[in-house]
Formats: C-alpha cells, sequence, structure tokens
C-alpha cells in the first residue's frame, strides 16, 4: 500500500489518507454568549442553568466565551492552528426565537458573518442543526415528546439550508441525540431534566423522526451536500464479566447508548434487545422516515463505560465506577485509548461508512494548577492524552477502518454543560472574566500534528 502523503507531501507518521479532514468543533450555546442580544429567544438550557443545583456554581451560558462578538478572533486562531474544518452549531432560538414562525434576522446575520469569515480563512464549515438548545417555547408544547417537532425540526432545517447552503455543503443534523435523551429525560443531568421514563423514549423516537425529515431537506436544498449524523460512541463493559445480571445491564446501556440512533437511521430498526420499548411510539412508515440515506457517521469519544445491575438506578440504567487499570502518570486518571481502536472498528464493521472523529479531548480544571502569571497553560497531560487517542486512531486506521476525519473537542475552553466552567477541554485557554484567548501547550501540538510534524 501506498503511504499517504501529508500537506508537506512526506507520509503523514499516523497514516492517515491525503485528504484527511483536521478540524475543530464547538457549539453554539457553550461559547457564544449574547443569550438575551439581537432578538435570541430562550432555549431550555437558559432555564435548566437557573434552576437551583442543575450546574457547578449555578453557571450559565449568558456570556460564555463572547463568540458572537469575537468570532473574528476565534477565526483567526483557527487559521493559524491549520485547521481545514470548522464543526460549530447554530442556535435554533437565535434564529427562531419561538421555536417555528417569525425569523429572527438579526440571528441569520451573525451565522452569515461567522460562515464568510470561516471561508475567507480558507476553512471548511460543518454545519450542526441540533446541539442541544432547543427553544424552550417549543419545550413548553412537549418538546421533544411532541410527534410535531420532527415537523419543527424540519422547518428549522428548510430555513438553515436555503439560508446557508450556497455555502455550507457539510450537514449534522444532531450532535449526541443519546446524551442530550437519555440525560435530559430519563435523568437530570441534562435539560429538560424530566426524569420521566416514557417521555425519554417518546422524545428518542421523535428525535429519530426529526433526522430522516431534516436528511430529506439538506438533499432536497442544498446540491452536493454531504450529510451525517454525530453519535457519542463508547464501548460498555459490565462491571463484573462473571456477573450475568451486570452483563444484562451492559447490553441494555448499550443498546440506549450507542444504537438506538444510529441503528434506526442507518440499519432501519432499533436494537432486537430495546426494540419492545419504542414499539408504542412507531407508526407506519416511520422506519422509512427515519432510515434515510446518508454520507458519514461521526464519532464523538472519550472513553469506555462499565455498568452494572443497580435496581436503584435512575430509570434502571445503572452506571458503574470502576477501576481497571493504573492512573496514567501525566493524566491522573484512567484512560483507555484501546477502546477508542475498538469503537472505531466496531462502528466500521457495522455500519460500513466514512467516519469522521467529530469529538475527541480531554477536560481538566487546567486554569487553577497550569496557568502561568501570563495565561500560558502548560497542558501536558492533554498533550499526553491526545498522543494516545490520535495514535490509537491510527492503529484502526491500519487495521481498515475508514476514518477521514479528526475533530478536537474542543477550539475553546468554554461553557461544559452541568459542570459550568470548572471543566476546560479547550486548546485556546479562556481567561472568563476578560474573555481574552492564550494557545495552550495543545495547540501547538496540534498544529504540527496537522502539519505531520
Amino acid at each position: 500500500m501506498a503511504k499517504d502523503k501529508g500537506r508537506n507531501g512526506k507520509a503523514h507518521p499516523l497514516g492517515v489518507r491525503p485528504d484527511f479532514v483536521w478540524g475543530a468543533s464547538t457549539s453554539a450555546y457553550q461559547i457564544e454568549g449574547a443569550a438575551f442580544e439581537d432578538g435570541r429567544g430562550p432555549s431550555i438550557w437558559d432555564v435548566h442553568c437557573r434552576t437551583q443545583g442543575r450546574t457547578a456554581n449555578g453557571d450559565t451560558g449568558d456570556v460564555a466565551c463572547d463568540h458572537y462578538h469575537r468570532y473574528k478572533e476565534d477565526v483567526a486562531l483557527m487559521k493559524t492552528l491549520g485547521v481545514g474544518a470548522y464543526r460549530f452549531s447554530v442556535s435554533w432560538p437565535r434564529v427562531l426565537p419561538r421555536g417555528r414562525g417569525a425569523v429572527n434576522a438579526k440571528g441569520l446575520d451573525f451565522y452569515d458573518r461567522l460562515i464568510d469569515e470561516v471561508l475567507a480563512a480558507g476553512i471548511t464549515p460543518w454545519l450542526c442543526l441540533y446541539h442541544w438548545d432547543l427553544p424552550q417555547r417549543l419545550h413548553e408544547l412537549g418538546g421533544w415528546t411532541n410527534r410535531d417537532v420532527a415537523g419543527w425540526f424540519a422547518d428549522y432545517t428548510t430555513l438553515v439550508a436555503r439560508r446557508f447552503g450556497d455555502r455550507v455543503k457539510h450537514f449534522a443534523t444532531f450532535n449526541e441525540p443519546n446524551v442530550c435523551t437519555l440525560f435530559g429525560y430519563a435523568m437530570t443531568w441534562c435539560a429538560p431534566a424530566a426524569e420521566d421514563r416514557a417521555a425519554y423514549l417518546r422524545a428518542c423516537h421523535h428525535v429519530n423522526l426529526a433526522h430522516g425529515a431534516g436528511v430529506d431537506v439538506v438533499r432536497d436544498l442544498v446540491p452536493g451536500a454531504s450529510i451525517g449524523c454525530v453519535y457519542n460512541l463508547q464501548p460498555i463493559h459490565p462491571a463484573d464479566e462473571s456477573s450475568e445480571a451486570d452483563r444484562q445491564a451492559a447490553d441494555q446501556l448499550d443498546a440506549h447508548w450507542n444504537r438506538v440512533y444510529a441503528d434506526p437511521h442507518i440499519l432501519g430498526h432499533y436494537p432486537a434487545n430495546v426494540v419492545n420499548d419504542y414499539e408504542p411510539h412507531v407508526q407506519a412508515g416511520d422506519m422509512a422516515r427515519i432510515c434515510r440515506p446518508m454520507d458519514w457517521v461521526g464519532i464523538n469519544h472519550y472513553g469506555p463505560i462499565w455498568a452494572k445491575a443497580d435496581a436503584d438506578a435512575q430509570m434502571g440504567f445503572g452506571w458503574a465506577d470502576v477501576k481497571v487499570a493504573e492512573a496514567h502518570p501525566e493524566i491522573g486518571w484512567e484512560i483507555f485509548p484501546e477502546a477508542f481502536t475498538d469503537q472505531l472498528m466496531e462502528t466500521h464493521a457495522r455500519y460500513g461508512m466514512p467516519i469522521y472523529i467529530t469529538e475527541n479531548g480531554c477536560g481538566r480544571d487546567d486554569d487553577k494548577e497550569f496557568a502561568d502569571d501570563k495565561g500560558y497553560v502548560d497542558d501536558f497531560y492533554r498533550v499526553s492524552y491526545l498522543k494516545l487517542y490520535t495514535a490509537a486512531m491510527a492503529e484502526a486506521i491500519r487495521k481498515g477502518a475508514d476514518v477521514r476525519g479528526y475533530f478536537i473537542w474542543s477550539l475553546l475552553d468554554n461553557f461544559e454543560w452541568g459542570s459550568g466552567y470548572g471543566n476546560r477541554f479547550g486548546i485556546i485557554r479562556v481567561d472568563f472574566p476578560t474573555g481574552r484567548r492564550f494557545p495552550k501547550k495543545s495547540f501547538k501540538w496540534y498544529a504540527d500534528t496537522i502539519k505531520g510534524k
């Protein structure tokens, strides 16, 4: 096999293909701020963050990284970094404040400016339609538990595709639908914190219907569109391999965490071991509406999960805290890059589609421990993590997985959902009181990796 060439004309040390996409990922609510400016409506996360105890320190995304005002600075940093693609999300309530009906022209104008700036920097925009910020007004009408939401999502997608489809050709329908439904409807970790298993199951099916509708809209309106969905995929193991109950718990969690979206989207059916949960919500023709032709699979991955049989677990999903290896000396916790290789190989075998790693990264409160008096962060532990995980990706590629891109999470330290601002994933430090940006050691490492150094 001929060796792949990097940007410098030499074989890339990770063995990636010549057209491999190196990118960075963010999401609207986590970085934009300007939550009450220029006509943006409230989202379920604006409400969630104002509910006592839902986020660390009561943190909100009201200001976040102030990307809404500082996007030019952030795009300039991406150009310096050398990424070829930028995955971002559109804030549904910024462009449709009530989720449907009246359009907010100023919201659309912001994304026009952002997309044009990204393109001018020689970077390809990858647009994610939904990264968890459902308009609050739609939630009050039932949100994802209301079957009508698939039509609302299609209308929103129509607006976005018509406005930006002349410049944006890469679209993702959803980011991590498993997380926002399981943690948002079966549990209380994410908005809207419903803690209602029946609502969770309805929401899952309606998200799937919305995905199919969104694929069709983009396919119809954007010539040459490349369409996918971003899944959080993690190998799930029983806490005790010898326990039949733990093995069954792992199988159940695997179905709900890894497969109740990708299987219907790509294979046209729900996983066999949970299909009875969804049958009450499936109407004639639904699976055909859900299983629409896609071009790629997006994988977000951080590590494996262990499951246990636990009668007291929320909604019957038992996460286990299992120590199975020594902590990595530079990172301070157990990491399993081999699980990344395994997941890429399993996804390649199961779905047979091109794979883009749309999130991978390392979170830590490095601001307290490693920021010097000039703002620079020597995040050696993050560099160590990223080296191990990109090597695991390279191993999967060597074994035949069709991996075509890697997007680091995240470009910026940001609002990290329930963890607020204490858990930093960025390769660029954000000093939140001032908004100043400081590239970290990992920024330089990633720039060198992109160049094949």
